[in-house]
């Protein structure tokens, strides 16, 4: 832990895992210093646009999907996030509308890219050296320095867009966003020691062929025997005491968490898929579990697991 609590940046990748390659070298070089796991997400209901997806996967990440099927009835029942972890000041960075009308029913303040810097063009157009910095500054750290107020203590940005011709655009531009935050929370310095990123991936759309390029079973090492019953189940198929109904074991969110001389640093050499599954240290944890992981880093959770 550090010695004080930290502020948190997660970038959330919608839909854009299938679209890393080997140029995405500052998403590959926080992989190789970082945390790595996958985060396990349910099998969502179907729903009328490539936006239901977005918004259910959103509502697991902030631990908010029990309210899902009924968020176009206006009966969110989540106390929002700065009642469940300590007054904690959280803003949600999206240019998808449909994120935009319900971002702030689990208690995030909506920011439009317009509000990060005066432009007419979208995030993904705007300069990353520009963007980097406005980001920074929502969390209190400017220049080099960590400032004692800040806006926020936990800023999501999501990037993604719908449109196949898109992905490869986004994806470069987290990539470059990383890199951009990186160098300016160099190890040792305020910034670094404070600022706690995570960067979000995932797969959007499945078909069938996910179910066995993607999965997070450990098929090997299944009993096929009279003591299946006994086998024990991993973490992320139980939700307390209970066995969880509903857990899709192939795509699962793959995501890195990186804050100098805080977290672990994994054998993880690229970000993808077969090497998280290889040798990442954190395995598979329940999309619903993040926040409290980050709110832990930000003094405003107790440990989660312990």
């Amino acid at each position: 832990m550090a010695d004080k609590p930290s502020r948190g940046l997660v970038f959330y990748g919608d839909g854009l895992a299938r679209s890393l390659n080997p140029a995405h070298t500052h998403l590959h070089s926080l992989a190789a210093q970082s945390l790595c796991g996958f985060l396990s997400l349910p099998h969502l209901p179907p729903t009328e646009n490539a936006d239901g997806r977005t918004i259910g996967e959103f509502l697991n990440l902030v631990d908010a999907f029990d309210d899902f099927p009924a968020l176009n009835q206006n009966k969110f029942i989540t106390p929002s996030i700065s009642e469940r972890f300590t007054g904690v000041k959280a803003a949600l960075v999206t240019e998808n509308k449909s994120l935009k009308s319900c971002g702030d029913k689990p208690g995030l303040s909506v920011l439009d890219s317009n509000e990060l810097i005066n432009n007419d063009r979208s995030l993904a157009d705007l300069p990353v050296n520009l963007v980097a910095i406005k980001l920074l500054n929502l969390l209190g750290f400017q220049e080099d320095k960590v400032l004692d107020t800040n806006q926020f203590d936990l800023v999501f940005v999501h990037i993604g867009a719908h449109e196949q011709d898109s992905f490869n655009k986004h994806t470069e531009y987290i990539n470059s966003l990383v890199g951009e935050i990186i160098s300016k929370a160099k190890p040792k310095s305020q910034i670094g020691s404070r600022l706690h990123l995570s960067v979000v991936l995932s797969y959007g759309e499945v078909s069938k062929d996910d179910e066995s390029n993607f999965t997070i079973l450990n098929k090997n090492g299944v009993m096929q025997s009279a003591f299946n019953s006994l086998y024990p189940r991993q973490s992320y198929m139980m939700k307390g005491s209970n066995p969880r109904s509903n857990v899709r074991d192939y795509c699962p969110m793959l995501f890195t968490q990186w804050q100098d001389a805080v977290t672990r640093k994994d054998t993880v050499k690229t970000f993808s898929f077969q090497d998280f599954k290889e040798n990442g240290g954190n395995l598979t944890i329940p999309a619903d579990r993040f926040l409290h992981e980050v709110a832990f880093k930000l003094w405003k959770a107790p440990k989660y697991g312990a």
